[in-house]
C-alpha cells in the first residue's frame, strides 16, 4: 500500500536539484509524497522556494528564512527581503533558523540576533518557525525560554537528547526526524523518537543531505526517500506504516495551516 506522507524539510532550491526537478517530484508522488516543504537559507534559496511553490501549487511550500550558517554573508536588507517574502503565496513556514555550534562561520551572538528576528516575524505572520539546530540544543533552548511567547514550529532534524525534546514539547514544538533516526549507530535517537507523542511528531529527507539507511552515502537524498525514515519510526513506536505515515502528514498539515 503507497503511505501518505509529508517531507517537511527538503532543499529542492539547490544546485543539486537544478536539473531533473519534474523527475525528483514525479518520484516524490510516485512513492506517496502528497506535500514538501521547500526551505530556504538565505534570500536567494528563499526566493526560488517561492517560485518552486508557484510552479508546483498545492504539492511545494516555501519556508523563507536566513540560516544561522548563512547569517554572517547576509547583507543589511537581506532580511526586510525575507519580511516580504514571507507574504507570497506558498510560503507556510519561516526558516530556517536556529542555532549551529558545529560550524564557526557566523559569531554565535549575530545567530542569537537573527533567531529573535525570524521569532519575531512568525508572530507578526502568524506562520511557524523551522528550528535548525546542530550542537546547540541547550542554547536554543535557553533562547526560547528568555522569549514572553514561543511561535508554533518545527525542531528539524532531531538530534538531541530526551532532556531537550521534553523541553522543546512543553514550549509546544513539534519534532522531526531526518535520515539519521534510521543509522545503525543512532541507538540514543530513536530512543527519543520512541518516545515523541503522536501528535508531535513529523518526517523530513533534508534533501540533499541525509539519505537514510538503506541508501546513506547515496546522494542526492530526494523526498521519495522519506518513506524509509517513516518505516523506520513505525517499526521502533510498534504501529504501521499506514497509521503513522497518516499521522504525521497530517500533523505537518494542521501546523502549516493547509487544507
Amino acid at each position: 500500500m503507497t503511505l501518505r506522507l509529508f517531507d517537511t524539510h527538503a532543499h529542492l532550491n539547490v544546485d543539486a536539484f537544478a536539473e531533473g526537478l519534474d523527475e525528483t517530484v514525479s518520484r516524490a508522488r510516485d512513492a506517496g509524497v502528497e506535500a514538501i516543504m521547500v526551505i530556504g537559507i538565505d534570500v536567494a534559496t528563499s526566493r526560488r522556494a517561492c517560485d518552486l511553490a508557484a510552479e508546483y501549487p498545492g504539492f511545494l511550500y516555501a519556508a523563507v528564512g536566513i540560516q544561522p550558517n548563512s547569517a554572517a554573508e547576509a547583507d543589511v536588507g537581506d532580511f526586510a527581503i525575507i519580511e516580504e517574502l514571507a507574504g507570497y503565496p506558498g510560503v507556510r513556514a519561516i526558516g530556517e533558523t536556529g542555532l549551529d555550534c558545529y560550524w564557526d562561520d557566523t559569531p554565535i551572538e549575530l545567530q542569537h540576533v537573527y533567531f529573535d528576528r525570524h521569532m519575531q516575524l512568525c508572530r507578526d505572520t502568524s506562520l511557524p518557525m523551522v528550528i535548525h539546530m546542530r550542537d546547540s540544543g541547550d542554547l536554543i533552548v535557553e533562547q526560547l525560554k528568555r522569549q514572553s511567547s514561543v511561535p508554533p514550529g518545527i525542531m528539524h532534524s532531531f538530534t538531541g537528547d530526551w532532556e531537550c525534546a521534553k523541553t522543546c514539547l512543553d514550549l509546544g514544538l513539534h519534532i522531526s526526524f531526518a535520515g539519521m533516526v534510521t543509522f545503525k549507530k543512532s541507538d540514543d535517537l530513536r530512543d527519543v523518537a520512541r518516545q515523541v507523542p503522536a501528535d508531535r511528531l513529523l518526517v523530513e529527507t533534508d534533501s540533499p543531505y541525509l539519505s537514510p539507511e538503506p541508501l546513506r552515502g547515496k546522494r542526492p537524498n530526494e523526498p521519495a526517500r522519506v518513506e524509509h525514515t517513516l518505516r523506520c519510526l513505525a517499526k521502533l513506536r510498534g504501529v504501521s506504516a499506514e497509521s503513522l505515515a497518516e499521522t504525521t502528514t497530517e500533523n505537518a498539515r494542521r501546523l502549516f495551516q493547509l487544507p
